[in-house]
């Protein structure tokens, strides 16, 4: 019957042939780079040869498929490497998401590595002043970021989420009508500028931080150059009590300008710090001109200098913010104090985790002497801030992330998540690359001695190998606060922190620097590690945002 029904069974064959020529979804991109000619051919090849009914298929045509398709092999292998070249450049490719990361992060560079920069400043000018001079400003500056650290990066990173937060709960009330809960957040006593409670919050919470690291900072300036490995005999004790004890007057502006940062990040602007940061910077390096040498000053004139810049920028800050926010009031909610209290202590129990490795390096350095301690400063103040800069992605994803991720956008976090690794890990071998080039001349914007400089290059090759290791560290970073993973980013790093100070104590006797450098890298790499590790596993809060595959 089959065989005496031709019409059927050319419709058959017809219904077969646009089935087969109908291109799935995954291959619309390949038959788009098939030169149009080529294509033509292939078309009217089919038309010649359309699909016979079942039965033995003739000599002739089994040669002429055989030739088609071995005329099209070429053309498949040319689809293919398109394909490939395709797959490897979007692996690169900035699509929006991309750019939103970039558009944050840049302005960010300079806006995150204030205080380095600044560190970088007076290290500059103090080092023509002389060796002991540069050792004692390096322990100094040291000690102050240690101590400072310990609450100041937990404020500003909880900040930084709970605004993105409460923004995006905002966008979402305000996007399904329900005008009701506006007037909480938006506006307060009939003023147009909005009421965040967790701005609020921050910024009360910074006040009465920075006092304390203040008097802290005065009181303890003797017993933590003890701690730190410097004697009351050593010719570097007195100018490095001299410069801590006038820059611990910079703590409260550091902190409260710190708290602010954190606002403008949650509302990913990232360009009202960085004007504030370079009006701090270029005030600094003046007065720096004038207070160190033809004042006379010496390392004195560098502390005042610095404190000078940091009320500067944490004016301007405070003065753009007020514009915008309410930033004082009596209306704040409770329950925004106590999950402050949870997030950060957890968090400052993982900057004492960072703290110990770096505070366990700087004194075994100093114990190897003046010239030793002042190479290594160097290094090390070219390390903090080169790796900083990678500390601009990661605040670009955690502010990202924590709007999608309150949102419920788990398909867009992912992709948020995907793209900031990407960048990280693409930025550092940039970094790594330029440095390896550029350290040598670079060292030599901080002093003339020869035997210094021979100390600082020795650790060209630490500080340009962790430079991919630190920005996924970095990254890593970012992306547990954008879900505020702050119990894993604690105790992960806690354990990085133990390992790598018991490296540290028993490496760096025996193999003085290189020992040194060695433990910080360990550090940053069990730190890259774990985050590898805790997206592998997808607990906590990410194995919601793993929930949805759509």
């Amino acid at each position: 019957m089959a065989a005496t029904s031709p019409a059927p069974m050319r419709a058959v064959g017809v219904a077969a042939s646009a089935f087969s020529l109908a291109p799935s979804p995954s291959r619309l991109g390949r038959v788009s780079t098939v030169p149009s000619g080529r294509l033509r051919r292939f078309r009217a090849a089919h038309r010649r040869h359309p699909p016979r009914c079942r039965g033995k298929p003739t000599v002739g045509g089994v040669v002429e498929e055989d030739e088609e398709r071995e005329d099209l092999k070429p053309e498949r292998k040319e689809e293919e490497a398109v394909d490939t070249v395709r797959a490897v450049l979007g692996y690169f490719r900035l699509d929006e998401v991309g750019m939103d990361i970039l558009g944050i992060a840049l302005p960010a560079v300079l806006a995150l590595a204030a205080d380095p920069i600044t560190a970088l400043v007076d290290t500059a000018f103090v080092g023509h002043i002389g060796s002991v001079e540069l050792a004692a400003v390096g322990v100094s500056i040291s000690v102050f970021n240690l101590v400072s650290k310990l609450f100041n990066v937990p404020l500003l990173n909880v900040t930084t989420s709970f605004v993105a937060e409460q923004q995006a709960i905002e966008a979402n009330s305000s996007s399904v009508g329900q005008r009701d809960e506006v007037p909480i957040t938006r506006e307060k006593a009939g003023e147009k500028r909005k009421f965040l409670p967790a701005v609020s919050t921050s910024l009360a919470l910074a006040a009465g931080i920075g006092l304390m690291e203040m008097m802290g900072l005065i009181v303890g300036c003797g017993t933590l150059m003890d701690i730190v490995g410097i004697p009351v005999e050593s010719p570097m004790r007195v100018p490095a009590e001299q410069f801590l004890t006038l820059r611990a007057y910079g703590a409260p502006p550091v902190v409260v300008a710190l708290a602010a940062q954190g606002a403008f990040r949650g509302f990913m602007d990232t360009k009202t710090p960085l004007y504030a940061v370079v009006a701090g910077n270029l005030v600094n390096a003046i007065l720096d001109a004038i207070f160190i040498f033809p004042l006379g000053l010496g390392v004195s004139g560098a502390a005042l200098a610095t404190v000078t810049s940091e009320y500067l920028a944490a004016f301007i800050l405070l003065w753009k913010l007020n514009n915008e926010l309410v930033l004082f009031s009596w209306n704040i909610i409770g329950g925004d104090i106590i999950r402050y209290l949870k997030s950060g202590a957890l968090l400052i129990g993982r900057t004492i985790a960072v703290i110990l490795p770096l505070w366990l390096s700087t004194s075994l350095a100093a114990r190897q002497g003046p010239v030793p301690m002042a190479g290594y400063e160097i290094s090390l103040q070219v390390w903090l801030t080169i790796s900083l800069l990678n500390d601009a992605l990661a605040l670009a994803g955690q502010a990202l992330l924590a709007s999608e991720y309150a949102k419920g956008n788990y398909k867009q976090a992912r992709t948020v998540l995907y793209r900031v690794l990407q960048i990280g890990g693409v930025t550092g071998v940039v970094l790594a690359g330029t440095l390896f080039l550029g350290f040598g001349s670079l060292s030599l914007l901080f002093t003339d001695d020869s035997a210094v400089l021979d100390i600082a290059r020795s650790g060209v090759w630490f500080v340009t190998i962790s430079q991919p290791v630190n920005a996924i560290a970095f990254v890593f970073d970012g992306l547990y606060y954008g879900v505020s993973d702050f119990a894993y980013a604690a105790y992960s790093t806690l354990f990085a922190g133990v390992v790598s100070s018991a490296f540290l104590l028993a490496v760096a006797p025996k193999f003085g620097l290189g020992g040194v450098w060695a433990g910080l890298i360990l550090f940053m790499g069990l730190r890259a590690i774990a985050g590898f590790w805790r997206l592998g596993s997808k607990g906590g809060p990410w194995k919601i945002v793993w929930s949805e595959t759509d």
